[in-house]
């Protein structure tokens, strides 16, 4: 909203200082300043309103070190992070931009499913919370949205390069040649960005055009089922990976941060061009909604690093895994999520082999066998001895290995 007071102050009075709200940098600057605010100074409301609630954690007895201590922690504080990212994106960005819409849908949209599980356990006193299938169902509900949204719409584009020689034309007629004159036009495309291949793209049509070329109408079928897929694995990966104090917050910190990157240099066309990736336009607005997440991210982690003051539950970790994949299918790097969010990878395929040996070793040998001391993998490394301090900050470190690796597969071709 603020960004449309002053485009209408600049144009009928030439407002000193208006013209700064046109900058993407400086809205996003402005937004992560304003979510830390609200994420640190009304996060400590939001605790103490939901402390004399008695919205306190139920902790099971898991035999691991600490544990006692976390009962009645206030939970529910992903809140915090819903206000703390919506309000300065309301304020900062383009709010008729698609991809803004998708993500403020989406926040809500996956916010009010983990709400409702928090509101079940704590309220309702029902441990199980929301029943799974009801998650999975508004999981693939919100993939439904996504995929649907960014197939079909007319400002879901992208700019391709004219070919070779066509651009060395050109460039032998005027050297000093903008680059966005070395682009063709907009146009829908299902094209995505793939890792360590030379040409760094891969079009979701090749799926089926490969058994007739008459297929590829079907394409919005397969692109959708992806993003159903890439959805619900992410948002339960983030759910999975809450299970200690600033893991899941501070691995999605890093996350976000990395996406933004991409987000911004995709939406430029001189660095897309530059670094020679996919051009996306429109999508550099994704960068405020960015900055505004990972502000109330950080602002979130001041109160849930050890010893934690609040913990996100659902309402947080399950918006965050659905924004985070909102983010990678809009800026076409979903991808490379196996190895940006490899945190939360590892985390699902630990409960997964977890669960399959298990039962696989009790159906033969009439008692289940584990892999791991527990899972998901934090937690067996808590029963190994390790204090939670320490996984958390190693795995933050990973975290980062994993982002510097994913913005570097841009160019290892």
């Amino acid at each position: 909203m603020l960004y449309y007071l002053f485009e209408y102050l600049e144009k009928q009075f030439e407002f000193p200082g208006a013209s700064l709200f046109g900058f993407i940098t400086f809205r996003a600057a402005v937004a992560i300043l304003l979510s830390l605010m609200i994420s640190t100074v009304f996060g400590k409301r939001i605790i103490k309103f939901l402390q004399k609630k008695q919205v306190g954690e139920t902790i099971r007895d898991l035999g691991l070190e600490g544990q006692a201590q976390k009962a009645g922690t206030p939970t529910m504080g992903g809140i915090i992070i819903i206000l703390a990212t919506l309000i300065p994106v309301v304020l900062m960005s383009k709010l008729e931009n698609i991809y803004i819409i998708l993500l403020i849908v989406t926040t809500l949209w996956m916010g009010t499913i983990g709400f409702i599980d928090d509101y079940i356990k704590k309220f309702k006193n029902d441990k199980e919370g929301l029943k799974g299938r009801f998650k999975v169902l508004g999981q693939v509900g919100l993939g439904i949205i996504v995929g649907a949204t960014l197939y079909f719409h007319e400002d879901v584009t992208i700019k391709e390069k004219l070919p070779l020689n066509e651009q060395q034309v050109l460039i032998a007629e005027n050297p000093n040649i903008a680059p966005s004159k070395l682009f063709m036009d907009e146009v829908k495309s299902t094209k995505t960005t793939i890792p360590f291949v030379k040409q760094n793209e891969f079009d979701y049509s090749d799926l089926v055009t490969w058994i007739h070329p008459s297929l590829e109408k079907y394409t919005w079928l397969i692109f959708i089922l992806a993003a159903i897929f890439i959805i619900t694995a992410v948002s339960n990966g983030a759910n999975l990976t809450d299970g200690i104090d600033g893991l899941a917050a501070g691995t999605s910190a890093i996350i976000v941060l990395t996406l933004g990157i991409f987000a911004w240099v995709s939406g430029n066309i001189i660095f897309s061009d530059y670094l020679d990736i996919m051009y996306i336009p429109q999508v550099e607005e994704i960068t405020i909604y960015i900055a505004a997440f990972v502000g109330a991210l950080v602002g979130f982690l001041w109160y849930n690093t050890y010893p934690a003051q609040v913990f996100m539950g659902d309402t947080g970790s399950l918006t965050i895994g659905g924004i985070i994949a909102v983010i990678a299918i809009a800026v076409r790097k979903e991808w490379l999520i196996p190895l940006l969010c490899g945190i939360f990878l590892a985390e699902n395929l630990s409960v997964m082999m977890q669960v399959s040996y298990f039962k696989y070793t009790k159906k033969k040998y009439g008692e289940g066998r584990r892999i791991f001391k527990m899972s998901p993998l934090h937690h067996h490394y808590q029963k190994s001895g390790y204090h939670e301090s320490k996984i958390v900050t190693r795995f933050w470190i990973i975290g980062i290995l994993l982002a510097i690796l994913t913005i570097v597969t841009l160019k290892i071709r």
